[in-house]
């Protein structure tokens, strides 16, 4: 028997070392992206569950989906102060943990795909989840699915790490992750596989599409063990759609939530940069900033408690026509400053649930017009609040097939499928013209990674001149003389510079090859190490354009 146990553990032990040098078999990869999906789905509905449980703790409701509700009942004093202490909580977890006091989120990820080999930060990310969840729960005005989907990709990174995963396969486990924690997050297992190769992996290759389901359907089913087969918000059941007719009335719609949007984009951006420039200005200690933007959402929440956390139960409301117009207007506006300054201040969380809020108080609000201006040829208002969430939420995610589906399986309503599709399809259009593409490849443009443009321009960043170079000693050097006399007209480049800095120089100067200098002290004469050859710059692109195309036409 003894025997028999060391030879069992002998057989493991070679595996395991065949797996971490050639990589794993298709079986064992889906075996793999079967585990990731269930480790994504606890860790998913770990954080949905630490969110309530820690909102119950901190505002004393029994049930958090009625947590606005029960805030106008609570002293004022204990609105106002919640969220500052939440967010002096956050300042101090960002400040230690990570280098630049910033939370992680999806946008990050889609970084981690393109450009790292389907890593992220691990310390960072975990960092940023534990700041999310305090922001969450202690009345920042964001989403959980940012914290969950970066969360559910340091899962894959460790994987991708403890198994030496190439960038294929890192890519494809990463999004493995992010398919089971949007689908564990929302119940939605079509629009969580959806989201995870159009938004993240942004293709829809064969290859990937296989794990990326079996993740997404574990993800799902660790969600119904909990909550059951029950979509996220109901609708009434009177509701319908003057089909033809009434399809004009969905095509402003989606013109006017492609421009709320972007509104709604620009005006987190906009208040980034004057957190920014305040921080730089008066010199405050950079984990005070997410404090001082509590203090700005408990004065606001004093007054309209609605803008506290997730927001469900403000969109349940909207999606069920129980709010009035003016109502809507006001809790739309204040939504967007909400989440506005809770970016800015950067105490965490994601922007589709906001988005989510908007859209269903912006489409309910259309609707009660609508409707009231032709009401022989128009439905229920209320298809228009679930049209207009959908339009919002896919101008920003720039996700419009996802989204729709994710809206359809929220809500378990799909014989409204027109109306939404025609909404969707306008305010992506429009939205994705007025910003790069989506909200979160704004964030990495703003960051100077051109992800938007595609990958004709971001592949150009992960080359740097110092890898590519030829030395001195190199048996094809370039000459050192003629190095030193390019230098002597400024025409030379750092170790540290990217092709995307570097090619522009060769197009204007012409030359074979540029001189590199290593970095020097200030003041201190540059020092040659070698020369960047154009061909070789050009060859090592061409190389990386080739390997994308084919992962994505694979």
């Amino acid at each position: 028997m003894r025997n028999g146990m060391n030879d069992a553990r002998t057989r493991i032990a070679d595996n395991w070392a065949l797996l971490k040098e050639a990589g794993p078999s298709q079986l064992q990869f889906w075996f793999i992206a079967l585990l990731i999906g269930v480790v994504a789905g606890f860790v998913a509905l770990g954080f949905r569950k630490a969110i309530e449980a820690l909102e119950s703790t901190i505002y004393g409701v029994a049930d958090p989906r009625l947590l606005h509700s029960f805030a106008e009942t609570l002293p004022w004093y204990l609105v106002l102060i919640t969220p500052v202490i939440g967010g002096l909580v956050v300042g101090q977890i960002l400040h230690r943990f990570t280098p630049d006091a910033r939370v992680r989120s999806v946008a990050d990820v889609i970084e981690g795909s393109a450009l790292n080999n389907g890593r992220v930060e691990t310390k960072a990310g975990l960092a940023s989840a534990l700041a999310s969840l305090i922001t969450l729960s202690s009345g920042g005005s964001t989403g959980r699915e940012g914290p969950v989907v970066h969360l559910a990709a340091v899962v894959s990174t460790w994987v991708s790490d403890r198994i030496h995963a190439d960038g294929l396969t890192g890519r494809d486990l990463l999004g493995c992750a992010v398919a089971a924690a949007v689908s564990a997050s929302f119940n939605a297992p079509i629009a969580g596989a959806l989201f995870a190769l159009e938004v993240v992996l942004r293709h829809f290759a064969v290859h990937a599409f296989a794990p990326i389901v079996i993740a997404s359907v574990a993800g799902t089913v660790i969600n119904r063990l909990e909550f059951g087969n029950v979509t996220e918000f109901t609708l009434p059941a009177e509701g319908s759609l003057v089909f033809y007719v009434e399809l004009p009335a969905f095509l402003l719609l989606g013109i006017l939530s492609g421009f709320v949007a972007v509104a709604l984009m620009r005006a987190v951006f906009l208040a980034e940069g004057v957190g920014n420039r305040v921080e730089a200005a008066t010199g405050m200690p950079r984990w005070l900033r997410p404090g001082i933007s509590g203090l700005m959402l408990g004065a606001l929440a004093i007054g309209f408690p609605h803008i506290i956390g997730v927001g469900y139960e403000t969109t349940s409301a909207a999606l069920t026509g129980a709010l009035g117009l003016h109502e809507l207007v006001v809790f739309a506006v204040l939504k967007a400053v909400a989440v506005a300054i809770t970016m800015a201040g950067r105490m965490g969380g994601g922007i589709f649930s906001p988005s989510l809020m908007m859209g269903a108080l912006l489409g309910l609000a259309f609707g009660i017009v609508a409707t009231a201006i032709f009401p022989h040829v128009s439905g229920s208002e209320t298809i228009y609040a679930l049209a207009g969430m959908g339009a919002v939420a896919a101008a920003v995610l720039g996700a419009p097939i996802s989204t729709t589906l994710i809206v359809f399986e929220l809500t378990g309503d799909w014989q409204t499928g027109l109306a939404v599709m025609v909404a969707v399809s306008l305010s992506t259009a429009i939205a994705s013209r007025l910003v790069d593409r989506s909200f979160f490849l704004t964030q990495l443009e703003k960051r100077g990674i051109h992800m938007a443009k595609g990958p004709q321009v971001y592949l150009l960043a992960q080359y740097s001149a110092g890898g590519l170079m030829r030395n001195l000693q190199h048996p094809r050097a370039a000459s050192e003389e003629a190095c030193r006399s390019m230098m002597d007209q400024g025409i030379m480049v750092r170790q540290s510079a990217t092709l995307e800095d570097v090619m522009p120089t060769f197009d204007e100067w012409g030359h074979r090859f540029i001189p590199v200098i290593s970095r020097t002290a200030e003041g201190g004469d540059p020092v040659l190490v070698g020369a960047l050859f154009h061909v070789d710059a050009l060859r090592a692109f061409s190389r990386a354009l080739a390997e994308t195309a084919a992962e994505e036409h694979s």
